[in-house]
Order: C-alpha cells, then sequence, then structure tokens
C-alpha cells in the first residue's frame, strides 16, 4: 500500500533532467545531440520596430510591442514575452510551431530571470526508447569504479548486493528524465514520451534556464567529485532551473496565454512508447531528486537575502554541502568538517581506488535522508525508520508533488560531515564510514537511527562483542557492522563476517 501511494506522488514529480552529469556515479547522461529537429532560435516575426521604453506596462495592459531594433531581454527570435503563438499540439508541435514554442520560451525565462540569451540554443527531441539505449548501463567503467559503486550504494542502504547499482541509476534515468542540457555541445534534448515529437513547454523553460546559466556562469566550470558535492552544486542549478519554471508555470496561468502540453508529454516519464515509473528504484529515486525538491528554496533564500545578484554570486562560491542547500542559513558559514580514513587493513584486504575520481565518498546529509526514507518503501519488510510525517511533506494531507521529501529530519540534522572508504579482498567488499555530527548528543541520535535502520534490514546486535551487529543471510544487506562513537564522530565498519571487522578497518 505503501509503494503504491509513493508511485502516484512519483509519477507526479519525475525529474526535468539533469544539467550536468554527476562524473562519480555512474555514467554521463547523455543522449545523441546531432541536428536540432527544428527547434532553433529563429521563427515568427510580429513587425520591426524600436526598443519600448517599459515592456513592463505593455505587458499588464495586454498589448505586444514592436519589435526592437537589437536585441533585447523579454525578446527572441520575433517574439516578446507576453505573446501567444498559434500552435495545434493535439498531433505533437511540427517544426515551425517547435521554432516558435523555443523561441516565445526563450524570452519568457530572460524575463523572469533578468538574464539574456547571448545565442541561440539547439533544441532535439527523442524518444524515451532512444534516451535509455543512449545512457548505457556503466559497462565501460572500470572494476574498481563498479566494485567502489556498489559498494556506496550499499552502505547507503539502497541498492543490495544482488544488484548492480550503476543499473539502477541507468533504468532509473531512463525512465524518468523529461530531458537535459548538454554544457558540452550548447543543446537541449527534449525526451517525447510518445512517437510524435512532444515538448512540455514548461520542461522547455526548465532546460532553457539551464542553458541560460551556462551562457552566464559556464556550469562546466565546475566537476564535483562526490556525491554530496554533486547535489550541493545542483542545490543551486536545479533549484534556480525549477524556480524559474515555477515562476514560468505562475505566470502563464496568471498573466501570459502560454501553449498548453502537447497529448501525453507534462509531467510523466510514462506515455507512447510503453514506459512507466513502476519498476523505480525509489530509495535512488529519493536520493537523485534532492536538487529538485530543496534547491528552490534555497535559491529563494538566496534571491530574498539579496535579489537575484545574490543567487548569481553563488555560481562563484557554491554551496559546500546538501547541508547548506537543506538549511540555507548555513550557506557560507558553516563548512563541512574535512575527514579523513585511515588505512588499517590486515589479511588481503586492500583499498579501492577506482581511476578518475577520489579514492572516498563523501554522501551528505541528503544521501543519509535516502537512506532511512527508502525505508518507508521498500517491500523487505513492514517496518520504517522514520514515520511518513518526517519524511514527507504534507498539505492537508496530501504530498506536495514539487517538494515531496523532507531531506533534514532527526536522523540527519546535525551531520557535519562524512568520508567513506571502500576495500576488497578478491570478491569480497566492505568500508569504513566515518560521520561527523555538531555534538555529542546528534551523534548518538543518529547512532539510535542506524540501529532503527539495521534491525529493519534483519540485524541483530551480536551478543558480547560492543556495538557489532549481523544483518542475516537472507536480507540484501548481509553483512557484519561495528558502530563507534567517539565524542561527535561516528565510525562503522562494514566487512563480509564479524572476524573481518577487524581485517577491515582495525581498533574501531
Amino acid at each position: 500500500m505503501r509503494a503504491v501511494a509513493v508511485l502516484s506522488v512519483v509519477a507526479l514529480v519525475v525529474l526535468a533532467g539533469c544539467s550536468v552529469p554527476f562524473l562519480g556515479s555512474g555514467p554521463n547522461a547523455s543522449a545523441p545531440t546531432s541536428g536540432s529537429s527544428g527547434m532553433t532560435e529563429g521563427g515568427g516575426t510580429t513587425g520591426g520596430g524600436s526598443t519600448p521604453g517599459d515592456d513592463t506596462d505593455a505587458a499588464s495592459a495586454g498589448t505586444i510591442p514592436p519589435d526592437p531594433a537589437n536585441d533585447a531581454l523579454g525578446w527572441e527570435g520575433g517574439y516578446w514575452y507576453n505573446e501567444s503563438i498559434a500552435v495545434t499540439t493535439g498531433d505533437g508541435y511540427n517544426a515551425s510551431e517547435r521554432a516558435a514554442l523555443v523561441n516565445v520560451t526563450m524570452a519568457r525565462v530572460e524575463r523572469i530571470r533578468g538574464l539574456e540569451f547571448s545565442q541561440s540554443v539547439p533544441v532535439e527531441v527523442i524518444s524515451r526508447a532512444d534516451y535509455s539505449r543512449s545512457t548505457g548501463d556503466g559497462g565501460s567503467r572500470s572494476a574498481a569504479f563498479r566494485t567502489f559503486d556498489n559498494a556506496k550504494f550499499e552502505g547507503m542502504f539502497l541498492v543490495g548486493e544482488d544488484r548492480n547499482s550503476l543499473a539502477v541509476q541507468q533504468s532509473n534515468r531512463g525512465q524518468n528524465v523529461l530531458g537535459y542540457y548538454s554544457p558540452a555541445n550548447d543543446s537541449i534534448v527534449v525526451v517525447s514520451p510518445t512517437a510524435t515529437p512532444d515538448v512540455d513547454p514548461s520542461t522547455l523553460a526548465h532546460e532553457l534556464t539551464h542553458a541560460l546559466q551556462d551562457q552566464h556562469f559556464d556550469l562546466s566550470s565546475s566537476n564535483p567529485a562526490t556525491r554530496d558535492a554533486y547535489n550541493a552544486r545542483n542545490g543551486l542549478v536545479e533549484g534556480d532551473a525549477n524556480y524559474i519554471e515555477d515562476q514560468y508555470d505562475a505566470a502563464c496561468e496568471a498573466e501570459w496565454q502560454c501553449t498548453e502540453a502537447a497529448a501525453g508529454s507534462a509531467g510523466t516519464a510514462s506515455g507512447g512508447d510503453g514506459d512507466s515509473t513502476s519498476s523505480l528504484d525509489l530509495g535512488v529515486y529519493i536520493l537523485s531528486y534532492f536538487p529538485y525538491a530543496d534547491g528552490p528554496a534555497f535559491v529563494s533564500y538566496l534571491r530574498s537575502h539579496g535579489g537575484w545578484d545574490r543567487v548569481n554570486a553563488a555560481y562563484d562560491d557554491l554551496p559546500a554541502s546538501a547541508e547548506q542547500v537543506i538549511h540555507p542559513e548555513k550557506y557560507g558559514s558553516d563548512p563541512p568538517t574535512n575527514l579523513t580514513v585511515a588505512n588499517s587493513t590486515a589479511n588481503g584486504w586492500e583499498r579501492v581506488r577506482p581511476p578518475g575520481r577520489p579514492d572516498y565518498a563523501v554522501l551528505g546529509q541528503s544521501a543519509l535522508a535516502a537512506t532511512f526514507g527508502a525505508t518507508l518503501y521498500d517491500d523487505y519488510n513492514d517496518s520504517s525508520v522514520v514515520a511518513p510525517g518526517a519524511f514527507l511533506n504534507l498539505e492537508a494531507g496530501s504530498v506536495n508533488t514539487s517538494d515531496p521529501f523532507n531531506y533534514g529530519f532527526n536522523y540527519t540534522n546535525g551531520w557535519d560531515g562524512d568520508r567513506m572508504a571502500v576495500y576488497r579482498k578478491g570478491n569480497e567488499t566492505g568500508y569504513v564510514w566515518k560521520l561527523a555530527w555538531d555534538s555529542p548528543a546528534e551523534a548518538r541520535e543518529f547512532v539510535d537511527g542506524y540501529h532503527d535502520l539495521l534491525s529493519h534490514w534483519g540485524g541483530e546486535p551480536e551478543p558480547g562483542s560492543g556495538d557489532v551487529w549481523v544483518v542475516r543471510d537472507d536480507s540484501p544487506y548481509s553483512d557484519a557492522f561495528r558502530i563507534t562513537r567517539n565524542g561527535n564522530t561516528v565510525t562503522i565498519v562494514n566487512a563480509p563476517e564479524t572476524g573481518d571487522l577487524d581485517d577491515v578497518h582495525a581498533g574501531g
């Protein structure tokens, strides 16, 4: 029953696409970008003329200013932001309709964001089946990278030992991404859920915001190497785009005559290709959805404390952690603790060092929230570690579809840093995960929650061995765990058997 309830929410909050792929946990979410399917700047015109003195007054009066002699904020390709376009969407957009939609949407994004596009943005439409085929399953990654990623997702209790973490992530992306912007190609790909080239205007506004960001702030200049750094950066990038998308939708309802989404394209990842969200891995989904859920509030906070200039400045001073996105008041003033994990292995255990990325993971507060929150939806047993009211953002008994998940609750608040190192012996893996907390009390609270997490997944404390737990063999996370708290620092050691714990990491 819980899975059915959340799936009805998931169908409404599919991802609008990653602007910059995360290089630390799987293949780049790229797709063919050659050609533009007619969706490039340049289209209908409304006549020539000079730049209006005050287009705000013209908009409120319901009139359309003449075209400017030169490019102007809120005007692109012959369209002002408050113009309507004549299209027939029942059979999808033809080439001229798509071109008009791109131009007027660019003008509207400019108007809301207060930044001018410096160049046209090619937009390609592909089917969901083509997108799914293009993303890959991580097979090209090194063995060390795959081992590391599997252990990391196992450590988050999101992907068990019986599954491939890269394949699970790829499957999720194939089902729920509506579109993405590629900084490398300066172009947008929109994923059509039907055989006809359908485009959701809200998705287009979101991805055009990414193109605008890239033209002004160079999205390729940052390349986050850890999960926490990625979610922190994308809290700004995706938060900005979702914030603009929300403003766009609100203006379409209140003052602009906007094009409706073509049949079958709006707000769902299912459609004519027969795909659906029914097989989404919800734990991985929760982890991925963080920037879209908490990012808009972070951007709103910055804007309320300095306007768009404050938001713009954040691109040169990215959030240092997902915690700073969850709690915007900590941005710029509460950097995370930089932890280290000393190697102290024995009997053949070795550190896994994947090429092309750090040999450690920093997971962050948002990942912890996914770890605990996913227990509401797994089908392993009937227990959960957090209550629905603590993890879900409810309004009048219904889940908020734009911000469904609360990533800051008792077991995750107070996070002050973490680091995970992965170890291998033959085909077996283990890990050491060290976490810092703001106080010993919050460290104790996390340990209490972690005990409940182990119990949920079939774990029991090992009598007479200190804080050592064993998760039973029929669990997807069957292993031994040792939890040590020293003041405000918690160290978790994982190994296949209790006798391996000291070999993976001696002394706690």
